[in-house]
């Protein structure tokens, strides 16, 4: 039986009193990639942050590994969650090894002596991440592409159970949108990570996700895509004059 790593039951968050998303259910599996896709201002990051913890849920209960997300504190959280967001890196004068190493704070003394484990975890995100050859540069010297995949190594190293991701493809040509992925979701089904992102590119989600849940401002259909397919979850997603969904193809084609 699979273990049941993130829950959220009867959800809605927002800011101080205004509800962006409500009505918000699901459950996420060790090892499952997810992703969380709907229109601009729908809540998808609202929901990411809240999950993080870095704001309250207005309504509801989310559990992490079985334990209410209010009752971690931050830094037993950061042992549990690791977080990836769309913010400028403040540290790009690092190099890629040290940007990495950083994952491993949560778990360093307060002089930051790296353990012969940690380093072990290190060596493993940047082989997992093709960044051995890189691990030298300095972040600036980096492509979009290529400073992705260091975050989302740096993820890896804090070595969670759990990997939030905001946007993970932005700024991404189409091949690295597709390299991202597929990185994030051999994570997830090799490693046993629990990945949830949001992101714009449904059809990719679509692709390669296990499960996705939806942002549509009312019910917030969660599941299997082919099972959101047939349920016609993405026929209403877009103003439909302007863009329709292929079930057949399970793709957006553009009204001409």
């Amino acid at each position: 039986m699979q273990k049941e790593v993130v829950i959220a039951k009867n959800l809605a968050v927002g800011y101080k009193s205004k509800k962006v998303a409500r009505n918000i259910d699901f459950v996420l599996q060790q090892g499952e990639f997810c992703a969380i896709v709907g229109v601009n201002g729908i809540g998808k990051s609202t929901l990411l942050r809240t999950l993080a913890s870095l704001q309250p849920c207005l309504e509801g209960k989310i559990t992490i590994n079985q334990i209410a997300l209010k009752a971690y504190s931050f830094s037993k959280l950061a042992q549990k969650i690791a977080l990836v967001l769309t913010e400028p890196v403040a540290t790009k004068n690092l190099t890629v090894r040290e940007l990495v190493a950083l994952g491993r704070q949560p778990y360093t003394n307060w002089l930051g002596n790296l353990s012969e484990p940690d380093k072990s975890q290190i060596a493993l995100s940047l082989k997992t991440f093709q960044l051995e050859s890189l691990q030298s540069r300095k972040c600036f010297e980096l492509s979009d592409g290529q400073l992705q995949r260091v975050l989302i190594a740096k993820a890896m190293a804090q070595d969670t159970s759990i990997i939030l991701l905001d946007e993970p493809t932005t700024h991404l040509d189409l091949s690295h949108k597709v390299q991202i992925f597929k990185l994030l979701q051999k994570l997830a089904h090799e490693h046993k990570k629990t990945i949830l992102f949001t992101t714009h590119e449904i059809d990719l989600a679509i692709q390669l996700c296990d499960k996705m849940l939806i942002l549509n401002g009312a019910d917030n259909p969660f599941g299997e895509p082919c099972e959101l397919i047939e349920k016609g979850c993405f026929s209403n997603l877009f103003p439909s004059e302007m863009v329709t969904f292929d079930v057949k193809t399970g793709s957006f084609r553009v009204k001409k």
